[in-house]
């Protein structure tokens, strides 16, 4: 059994099959009602299992969620290839950003942090660090190659990225924090996602950049 340097989370043989039973308890319950006895059983393994893997049920539910980051960053890193031009790696960025907002798993998420925030005041910096943070990291390390390029002219990389990221939640974000989904149509999703492109080009997009 292997232990992970960055959260202290312990590796076995069962580890996946862990997650994904807390993947879909924590969905179906949420934070504070899922427990332990129905993850074991929805995995298929002992509580003693899980314990091994994990000492606590917030460790659990982070790497959960920490897991399906990475695995939604990595997809959407491989779609960008750097000698693409500007326009279309930022329209593939913002349009994978959108359709995380709108999946179940991220809605769902976004829902559980908030509303167990002040009864674990960790869990919401630990997540913001495994999902918002991650993703702004990305897009950064992409903007300073097209700016090294000159293709775009960017001073703060982090904000820019940060700024990226929040565009793309424009006219979606509060329509699903304020239980709206169903307005959220593809085309107003397309409609977010290359708008949240023209504005971002229109601030730091220079010539040839696709304007």
């Amino acid at each position: 059994m292997n232990v992970s340097a960055d959260h202290g989370v312990r590796r076995g043989r069962k580890f996946d099959q862990v997650l994904e039973g807390a993947r879909k308890i924590f969905m179906r319950d949420g934070f504070e009602r899922a427990s332990v006895d129905d993850i074991a059983r929805e995995a298929g393994v002992s509580k003693a299992t899980i314990y091994a893997y994990f000492p606590d049920k917030q460790l659990l539910f982070l790497e959960v969620a920490r897991h399906e980051c990475h695995r939604q960053a990595e997809a959407a890193d491989a779609m960008i290839d750097e000698a693409m031009p500007v326009r279309q790696a930022l329209t593939i960025a913002a349009e994978r950003i959108v359709a995380f907002q709108l999946s179940d798993f991220g809605q769902r998420m976004f829902r559980i942090v908030v509303g167990e925030g002040e009864r674990f005041p960790g869990l919401g910096r630990q997540f913001y660090d495994f999902g918002p943070g991650l993703i702004c990291d990305r897009l950064a390390r992409h903007l300073r190659g097209f700016v090294e390029r000159g293709q775009l002219v960017i001073e703060d990389l982090d904000l820019a990225a940060d700024q990226f990221a929040q565009l793309c939640k424009a006219t979606i974000h509060e329509r699903l924090l304020f239980g709206m989904a169903d307005t959220v149509t593809p085309d107003l999703a397309r409609h977010s996602a290359h708008g949240a492109v023209d504005m971002f080009l229109a601030r730091y997009g220079v010539g040839g950049s696709g304007l």
